[in-house]
């Protein structure tokens, strides 16, 4: 049992007085050298306040009714101290504060409860810090973790606490075994739980991290492009089938341009701004990262813009994919094609393999850093430094 005093202040914030001439009254809790102050949601002439006696005066209707409010807060306050003193765990003033509010005591915080926690608090930063796909990944994450202590745990809920090794071993079975996901998507599905975790501990909720001997394995990703031959082979064909022809143009279109579908689809005629060069640019903002990206508009993506008079035709990405794999196979492209292995296109035939240094297809790409385009390409521009030296060494 705790023996430490709890100390409870009114205080006046007389700085933000409003038409009526109040200021708010905020409470100061203090217990064991640190503080928490909040807002009581009350208000008070600054010249009724005997601070001496933490009391309204002088005595009146209103100055009675506020009193009986403050001491009620003081009430609720003292019983929630003493409800956690007769639990064993030791608690801080965060603790007595979210009794007092009714809601759980860090001891108590869940996994799920700490997901609602962040997803609340990153749900007020969607267009400045977060975008709003970001944003309900964690809303699907939660509901696959829900899912998972459903089904393994058979509970509702497990205690941040009560996180350990084992779990998160459980999980990863889980997520492969269960949800059948592929080893790339049971990454990103960790890396998400994880950052939740790290959030609870950022905000004191938890202090032993469950995942410090985990080792998330990392799927590594294969690079698929259209080699310089097979690009050349995809423009010369004509298609019979409109929804074909169309669906290979925007693909072409695609990869001279590296846009992703999204900025593919909303792409306008006020889009393309003549930039200090004189030339043609592509000037949008990029969904994923709200990053601002300008694309030179090289001859292949403007005879395909000409073609359809700067209003390329519209598809659904999933109809996008199903037409590429019929042209794939008509082609005898040996290859799975989606509409982001246009994207991987431009960013490998078109400009690394064009000797365009990497920090600018970083640019062109809208990459939110360089690492991230390293991480993606980094074998291919070592692939294309031995292409180079085979070369030298056959002329020296």
């Amino acid at each position: 049992m705790n023996n430490y005093k709890l100390s409870i202040l009114f205080l006046l914030q007389k700085v933000r007085i409003n038409k009526q001439g109040k200021c708010p009254i905020r409470c100061r809790i203090t217990y064991f050298k640190t503080r928490k102050i909040f807002s009581t949601g009350l208000f008070i002439n600054p010249d009724n306040w005997d601070s001496g006696k933490q009391k309204a005066s002088p005595p009146n209707t209103e100055n009675t009714i506020l009193n009986n409010k403050l001491s009620l807060i003081h009430q609720q306050i003292d019983k929630a101290f003493l409800m956690l003193q007769i639990l064993p765990n030791d608690f801080d003033v965060d603790d007595i504060y979210r009794k007092y509010k009714g809601e759980d005591s860090k001891e108590e915080i869940t996994i799920l409860g700490a997901y609602d926690l962040h997803n609340d608090k990153t749900k007020k930063l969607i267009g400045i810090d977060f975008n709003e796909l970001s944003w309900s990944r964690y809303l699907e994450s939660r509901r696959k973790l829900a899912l998972f202590i459903s089904k393994f745990y058979k509970r509702k809920d497990v205690r941040l606490k009560d996180l350990d090794l084992k779990f998160i071993q459980d999980l990863e079975y889980f997520f492969k075994t269960v949800l059948k996901l592929k080893q790339a998507t049971v990454y990103r599905s960790i890396q998400r739980v994880k950052k939740i975790i790290q959030f609870a501990i950022s905000e004191n909720y938890l202090k032993k991290d469950p995942f410090h001997l985990y080792k998330n394995k990392k799927y590594k990703t294969v690079i698929v492009y259209l080699t310089d031959e097979e690009l050349t082979i995809l423009e010369k064909h004509t298609f019979s089938q409109i929804r074909l022809q169309q669906v290979k143009d925007l693909f072409v279109f695609c990869c001279y341009t590296g846009l992703a579908y999204t900025e593919m689809t909303t792409l306008k005629t006020n889009n393309i701004e003549i930039g200090f060069d004189g030339n043609e640019w592509i000037q949008m903002i990029r969904k994923k990262t709200n990053r601002k990206i300008s694309v030179p508009v090289l001859p292949k993506a403007k005879e395909i813009l000409e073609k359809y008079d700067n209003e390329l035709p519209s598809i659904s990405n999933q109809k996008f994919n199903s037409y590429l794999k019929e042209i794939s196979e008509l082609l005898s492209i040996d290859k799975k094609l989606t509409h982001h292995t246009a994207r991987k296109t431009f960013a490998t035939t078109v400009l690394l393999f064009n000797d365009v240094p990497m920090e600018i297809v970083s640019e062109l790409l809208g990459h939110t850093n360089m690492n991230v385009t390293q991480a993606h390409y980094g074998k291919i521009v070592k692939k294309k430094v031995s292409e180079q030296m085979n070369i030298l060494k056959n002329k020296l």
